[in-house]
């Protein structure tokens, strides 16, 4: 269970370049849920996203996970709870280390480090294998590939699986299918929906692609000027086409939906 209660988040604040980005913002999310965020450039969904990770401290308001306030906790005392995988095919990972290194990271995410244990233990070469094996793309034959000689729809798979490596209890997927070509963010995309699905995770997704936002995930969110201004789950959400989504914005927001809201 994920909750934000009256989020309030003001950017350079008393300076000529002020944005308050969020403004009170409520958003209760079930356990297993899967919701989409759409919303035009400066809406606030980035910010939503730094928010959950721990990033940035809200100027006020609550952040609770399960019922534990973990408002005050930074990014690395949420590294346990809270996973994300990024718009750009470079954050989330170390180009410089191998695919196996970067996977074992991973496994170790939110755990103490120690110099007595070796970085990678036999069971833990056998669960990456395991898990590279499920992808089909011949990567657990490169394990010790530098994650810089992969390609970008290679880097986003092994980031989801990075970020399933463990029990979190918030999965954030910040535009992680943007910087790919249509093919593989289809790909992506499916593969995003068996993770989610085979380890029934609670998930954000923010997509400027409405027909993402409308075919996957379980709750459709769309926001503006840091504020919820539609949000459809269940029979609802499965009636909805693009042509609703936009309409639903221009009544809601009294303005016309932006080019930033992309229909493909």
């Amino acid at each position: 269970m994920i909750t934000l209660e009256d989020i309030h988040l003001t950017y350079n604040p008393s300076t000529a370049a002020e944005n308050h980005v969020l403004n009170g913002l409520n958003l209760h999310m079930e356990s297993g849920e899967f919701a989409t965020l759409i919303g035009g450039n400066g809406a606030g969904k980035t910010s939503i996203m730094n928010v959950l990770g721990g990033f940035v401290c809200p100027d006020s308001g609550r952040i609770l996970i399960g019922d534990e306030d973990v408002t005050a906790d930074p990014a690395w005392k949420r590294a346990s709870r809270v996973a994300r995988v990024f718009q750009s095919t470079a954050d989330g990972i170390c180009m410089k280390l191998s695919v196996e290194q970067n996977m074992a990271l991973a496994y170790r995410r939110g755990s103490r480090p120690s110099i007595f244990r070796p970085a990678v233990t036999r069971k833990m070469r056998r669960l990456i294998v395991e898990k590279l094996e499920s992808l089909g793309l011949g990567l657990e034959k490169r394990l010790g590939d530098q994650m810089g000689q992969l390609s970008g729809g290679q880097h986003q798979a092994i980031g989801l699986l990075m970020a399933a490596m463990q029990s979190s209890e918030l999965l954030l997927l910040d535009e992680h299918t943007s910087a790919l070509d249509p093919v593989t963010a289809d790909s992506i995309m499916e593969l995003t929906s068996k993770i989610v699905s085979e380890k029934k995770l609670t998930t954000l997704m923010i997509t400027h692609s409405m027909r993402q936002a409308l075919r996957y995930g379980t709750r459709v969110i769309m926001l503006h000027r840091g504020q919820i201004v539609l949000d459809f789950s269940g029979q609802e959400k499965a009636k909805l086409r693009v042509s609703d989504l936009l309409k639903i914005f221009e009544e809601t927001s009294g303005e016309e939906a932006d080019s930033a809201l992309v229909l493909n």
